[in-house]
């Protein structure tokens, strides 16, 4: 499926099967044919809540997940329906419907720990749908976000903990709480509250040292971690005609309450023009072909009875990813060239100036397809293999050049070669004849266009050839003095020596091309190398200033509510947050990795770094 045809119905992405999830080949082969980025909208909840109503309102269909109408759950694993993003036309919108929490049917409670485990992983919009209202009870079925810290690990270090993690914030979707069947009037203290009021309300933590006041506040203080972004929704009744409300999806809309359908209205609304893309952690865009390998990654941890690690899973993607976007940088370069030039060029620099251009782009589609390059890997890949087509190209440019003029040559030199052979030359005056025909040949040559780089190459070893059938010719020739002769031969001799010193400095210059062609590649990779550091670093300090952010308000209204000792380790936190993350941004750790590259980029490059020199040591030392 190319990512712009939708999807006619959802497709299983994520089976159950027997307690074992396992990955739906034909679910994931959809998704990874998605090259557009991914707006992925997951819905979890305790089961018989009507989550598939709402996913294919969102899908603008009345049918298609599964809505059952019976106590028993219908959706089993994660089903998922790919459809262009109704506002974002280069957007996928990826809805991901989960078996319902809680089923009664289910042997192992574990089982759905993972299932919202991995909701939360794939999506960039998390949906949790209860019914009736936001209480204790309700809060105590989201024990699962509690136990994600025991499920998900972000770094690969042991010295992590989990819950303690603030990377956690970095990577949670947003938060949209649904409640369905909502019949309570939206008041607090006599005033009417929003849905979004509603829920920071019910989140307010209960005072007391009691154990079950603590469990009870856990659920409320890991949303209040983990999700920055909350959004609340609340529902009536679709319909109190209980045999409509039996088979949703073949009802018509004036069938339904006109309230249930603009609240539903107002949520579509909501999702479309807020769910943000997927991203990864540093800004990277996530388009169906990552996500499906992300999956994929997840769910095989899980089978081996492991814990997903989320920096392990990115690397592993980064890997794939960097070595797909060598290559595609790498088959850019050698389609342009091969588009734009016609072999042979008229000389060395024209062809290295159209390899400098295709060099430009082929980088370029590498620092916009690759991530956490850190070791130069696949960078120096790249420009090992950029190196290599280029001398490729100069070898087919010589080549062709040589086959060319060899070729005109022989044509040229036709009635001289017989005339040689017929002893034409072999006469008092044939000297004199012979280098006439020669001078012709060669004015005729020089006139030819487009001979390329092997001209003069190719001419000289044609003379050369000639070289002891001239002096015979000479030697033969009875009608010139001894001393004639003598002047001919240091004539000749005198030709030869300007047209070999010719062709040595022509050789020369083309090695000085060369050059400079490296050191213009190895600016380029320097110069865009930093653009993207640059980039990378902007959106790692925007992400570290959300996160300090998000615990400096989540400080003051702790310290509203009265939680002052929490608020004291809030503190201590954002100051360990801080100092970490100055450790992280320091200049040197930047000026360092540019070090390092310009020394792979001398290894791979040996002209450019006989040329620069140390230039990139100076280059490092000014990186704002």
């Amino acid at each position: 499926m190319a990512s712009t045809v939708p999807m006619e119905a959802p497709i299983c992405l994520v089976e159950n099967s027997n307690g074992e999830l396992i990955v739906n080949q034909q679910g994931l082969q959809i998704l990874t044919s998605i090259t557009k980025p991914v707006v992925v909208v997951a819905i979890v909840g305790m089961y018989r809540t009507g989550k598939s109503y709402l996913m294919n309102k969102l899908a603008g269909k009345n049918k298609g997940f599964s809505l059952g109408s019976t106590v028993q759950s219908h959706t089993k694993g994660i089903w998922m329906w790919c459809v262009p993003h109704p506002i974002k036309s280069d957007h996928t919108l990826v809805l991901l419907d989960t078996e319902g929490l809680g089923d009664v049917e289910k042997g192992d409670s574990k089982n759905d720990s993972w299932i919202f485990a991995l909701a939360i992983l794939l999506s960039s919009t998390f949906v949790y749908n209860s019914m009736n209202t936001i209480n204790h009870q309700a809060l105590e079925q989201m024990q699962y976000v509690k136990e994600l810290t025991e499920l998900i690990k972000v770094k690969s270090s042991p010295n992590v903990v989990g819950e303690d993690s603030a990377e956690f914030v970095g990577f949670f979707p947003d938060f949209v709480w649904t409640v369905r069947d909502f019949t309570l009037e939206l008041e607090l203290d006599g005033r009417p509250i929003t849905p979004d009021e509603y829920l920071e309300n019910a989140l307010k933590l209960s005072k007391g040292e009691h154990p079950k006041i603590h469990m009870a506040n856990l659920p409320r203080e890991c949303i209040r971690k983990f999700f920055p972004k909350r959004k609340c929704f609340t529902f009536d009744r679709p319909t109190n005609n209980r045999s409509i409300l039996a088979h949703l999806e073949d009802v018509q809309e004036s069938q339904l309450e006109p309230a249930f359908k603009d609240q539903a209205e107002n949520f579509c609304s909501y999702i479309f023009s807020n769910a943000k893309p997927k991203t990864l952690s540093g800004g990277i865009m996530v388009n169906g072909n990552r996500l499906g390998k992300l999956l994929e990654t997840y769910v095989k941890t899980i089978s081996r009875g492991d814990i997903p690690c989320l920096e392990n899973a990115v690397l592993a993607l980064a890997q794939t990813e960097n070595s797909a976007a060598v290559q595609k940088a790498t088959n850019h370069y050698v389609e342009q060239m091969k588009l734009r030039v016609d072999f042979p060029t008229e000389t060395l620099q024209d062809l290295l100036n159209l390899h400098t251009d295709c060099e430009k782009e082929a980088i370029s589609i590498f620092m916009k397809h690759s991530f956490k390059d850190d070791t130069n890997k696949f960078k120096k890949e790249l420009v090992e293999n950029l190196e290599s087509k280029k001398d490729d190209f100069i070898c087919q440019n010589e080549e062709e050049s040589t086959k060319y003029c060899q070729s005109k040559l022989e044509n040229l030199s036709q009635t001289l070669i017989l005339a040689i052979s017929q002893g034409t030359y072999s006469v008092p005056g044939g000297y004199q004849l012979y280098r006439k025909e020669r001078e012709k040949i060669m004015n005729d040559y020089h006139q030819l266009p487009r001979k390329g780089v092997k001209a003069d190459e190719v001419l000289q070893k044609f003379l050369q050839s000639l070289a002891m059938t001239e002096e015979a010719i000479l030697q033969t020739d009875q009608a010139l003095t001894e001393q004639e002769k003598a002047l001919e031969v240091e004539q000749v001799k005198r030709e030869a020596a300007e047209k070999e010193k010719k062709l040595l400095e022509q050789q020369q210059m083309e090695m000085q091309q060369k050059m400079e062609a490296q050191q213009r590649s190895y600016e380029e990779n320097i110069k865009q190398l930093k653009q993207k550091m640059e980039e990378d670093r902007k959106q790692i300090l925007k992400e570290q200033e959300a996160i300090l952010d998000h615990k400096l308000k989540e400080q003051k209204r702790l310290m509203e509510e009265g939680f002052h000792a929490k608020a004291k380790e809030m503190e201590k936190q954002m100051k360990d947050l801080q100092e970490k993350f100055d450790a992280e941004n320091n200049k040197s750790q930047f000026s360092s990795f540019l070090d390092h590259f310009s020394n792979v980029l001398m290894i791979v490059l040996p002209g450019a770094g006989k040329l620069l020199g140390l230039a990139m040591k100076v280059l490092s030392k000014v990186v704002p």
